[in-house]
Formats: C-alpha cells, structure tokens, sequence
C-alpha cells in the first residue's frame, strides 16, 4: 500500500475537552475531507460540557470516526492516547476549536514520497475577532532531503527569533514511525511546549521534510478567554523542565553542536517568562524577573550569542532582561499595560 497513494490511510487525532461551542466546525471540517480513506479518532480528555455526547453522535454516524473517553490528563496524555489507539501510515492532528480546509488532507498526502520518515508541512491562519492573519515557514517552500536537510533544517531547528519550522504539531503529515518511535522523549509533565516535545525529536529523525508554498489549510483560533493568554505563575518552572526535556533530546540523538541551538532557544523561551511576569505578575513581579534574570544568568547568554532581536517586543525585554533594574522593569510593565488596553 506504501507505493500506492490511494489507499494510505491517515490517522486524524482531535483532543476534545469542553469544546462543545467549536466542535461542530472542526470535525465537519475533517469528515468532509476530499480525501475519504480516513481514520479519525477524537479524544475526549474527561471534558464536563456535551463534548462526549456530541463525540458519540459522530461516531454512530460514520465508521470512520472512533472515540476515547478518558479521565481529564491535559495536552499530551490525550494526544499519547490517540496515537496508540491509531493505525494509520500518517498521522495529523488538529485541535477541537480550530478548523481545516476540506483539502488539506488531499493537498498533503500528493507531496508525500511513500517513503518512510517524511513531514509535509502546511501554513496556517490565525482568526481572531478583529481579522485573520496568514502565517507561513520561515524555510523558503520546497523539499529538503540528504545535504539540504542537514544543513538547512536539521542545524537551525532552534535557537532563532523566528523558528524555520514551526514546531506547532498541527498543519502537518506525519510519516507514523516518526511519532511513535520518539513516544518514549514524551514528558507528561511538560504542561508548556508540548508540541515542540513532540515535534523536535521527529524532525531529528526524519528523512524529508516538505514545505508547501501557501496552503493556508489550517485556521488556528484564537481564544481571547484560553488560560495560555493569562497570566501564569508556573511558567518560569514549565520553561525549566521543557529546555531540560529538549537537552535530553538532542544529546540521545547525537546531535553535534546541539550547544548553541539550545542556551538560544532557551535564551528566546525565558524572555517569555519575563514577558509573563511584565504583563501579568503582580506583587513582586521585580524580585522573580531578577530572580530569573540572575539563575539562568541571562545577560551572559545574550552577550555570548551577540543577541539582537529584530521583534519590537523581544527587543524590550531584552533591554529589561540586560539590566533588571526597578526602572526598566516598571516602563517595560508599563509598556505592555498600554499595549493590552489599546488591543482590547
């Protein structure tokens, strides 16, 4: 079946938890694919809505669709249990709230070799209430295999402002091997930078990847009321144990000169959690950003890799970041307040 691109049967994975208001429009969006020969499994992760019911209902209306019905584990216990539960060559995921084109399974699956170890890469759309917003790779559209994925992929995965591929698990095809292989580099209890623990390792491993030009096949929304744009008082120790997760994979993989990819990439991921604390931290949002600042020993970082963003956001928090004084941390709070109020 591998050398025939009719009969590959794709695994679409969709988490569902208290989803009851956007459920409709993503699983429409899946089973009225173009391409049919679909396996689709939907996760309800112990949601308290009519998600499950709802979920059901799909199910006893087209075989193709199977339902888990778990106790409430977060992102990455669902997911871990879709891919198990799945027995397709390929592998996609989408999220309950957002939806796909009706193509974008097909549009995928003619980029695909048949061929082991491949990820076709669409691009994706953020909707939010005042517009949408296209979003695209930063690596130029193409096929990357042997020399060119080494050197152009493999060796830049992280570390820059702009990722080259975005390590979101969504708008993309996976070959399955590189999924459930890498199930064991799977840590449950990152609760921040899931995908990027799911994906990393698989792009470590694979052997094509595949950039489509436009394919703006996936509509990410954007949730105004989600937890992820709140405040969070467990960010800084989430970020801890994702750039410890991602240390453990590049060294298992053998990565040479992993060094700079990760002290970078952790370097952009902590400016996140100052970020967090300048826009949200309350009482003694000073004393954690120094706090931060001085246990990662940030201003080294950015002084060794000659750090210059060219994001406006990431430049001010780079600034607070260099010397984490009361002065520059109250105008950057100040900053992000203005910002917040003008978008609201």
């Amino acid at each position: 079946h591998l050398c025939d691109r009719r009969q590959r049967q794709m695994c679409i994975r969709d988490r569902v938890y208290n989803a009851q208001n956007y459920l409709k429009r993503c699983v429409d969006s899946i089973v009225n694919q173009t391409y049919g020969n679909l396996e689709i499994i939907l996760v309800d992760d112990g949601a308290e809505d009519k998600s499950p019911e709802m979920c059901d209902a799909y199910a006893a209306a087209d075989h193709r669709i199977e339902v888990i019905h778990k106790e409430n584990g977060g992102l990455m216990s669902a997911w871990m249990a879709g891919v198990k539960k799945s027995r397709g060559d390929y592998l996609s995921f989408i999220d309950s709230d957002d939806w796909v084109e009706t193509d974008m399974m097909e549009v995928m699956l003619q980029k695909t070799s048949g061929c082991p170890g491949e990820i076709i890469c669409g691009n994706f759309v953020i909707e939010r209430t005042g517009g949408i917003t296209e979003h695209y790779h930063e690596l130029p559209p193409g096929i990357y295999e042997g020399l060119d994925l080494e050197k152009k992929v493999k060796s830049r995965l992280l570390g820059n402002e702009r990722r080259t591929i975005s390590m979101s698990r969504c708008m993309k095809l996976f070959s399955r091997e590189l999924i459930v292989d890498n199930l064991g580099f799977c840590n449950p209890k990152i609760k921040m930078g899931e995908d990027v623990n799911i994906v990393l390792p698989a792009l470590l491993d694979c052997k094509r990847v595949v950039i489509l030009e436009g394919a703006l096949h996936y509509h990410y929304f954007y949730n105004d009321t989600s937890i992820v744009h709140k405040y969070d008082g467990h960010m800084y120790e989430g970020i801890r144990i994702l750039t410890d997760t991602i240390k453990e994979i590049f060294m298992a993989k053998n990565i040479s000169d992993w060094e700079s990819q990760w002290e970078e990439e952790k370097l952009f991921l902590l400016l996140l959690a100052v970020k967090n604390e300048l826009r949200g931290g309350r009482m003694g949002y000073m004393e954690r950003i120094r706090q931060i600042c001085k246990d990662e020993k940030l201003n080294d970082v950015a002084d060794r890799y000659k750090a210059e963003p060219e994001d406006k956001v990431n430049k001010l928090l780079l600034w607070v970041v260099k010397k984490p004084s009361a002065f520059r941390c109250m105008l950057g709070k100040m900053i992000f307040e203005v910002f917040d109020k003008v978008r609201r």
